[in-house]
């Protein structure tokens, strides 16, 4: 049964924090970039990412503080569309500019 890989746009902190939670992601920014409540630059960090360095584990309240402050959408993919796996493709966009449908 074919799934749908097309890509989605949310807004929705329980839909962006389940995606990431199924797929064992964590809320992270990019460590240089984390000062007190600002999380800085997003990511979601995958547990075999941790050993790249560069990215720091941040608390899911300061990482949607700062996911409102900045006005970002999450865009992501359910399924890859190579073997209806689960995909990880996710990035931050401008909300103003990715209106949810």
């Amino acid at each position: 049964m074919s799934q749908d890989h097309g890509s989605h746009v949310t807004t929705d902190h329980d839909t962006i924090r389940k995606w990431a939670e199924s797929r064992g992601g964590k809320p992270a920014a990019v460590a240089e970039t984390h000062h007190g409540k600002d999380a800085g630059i997003l990511r979601i960090l995958f547990s075999e990412e941790a050993e790249k360095g560069g990215l720091e584990e941040v608390e899911w309240e300061a990482f949607f503080k700062t996911f409102e402050d900045r006005g970002l959408a999450f865009l992501y993919q359910e399924t890859t569309k190579s073997s209806d796996e689960p995909s990880r493709f996710h990035k931050f966009v401008d909300r103003s500019k990715n209106e949810e449908h």
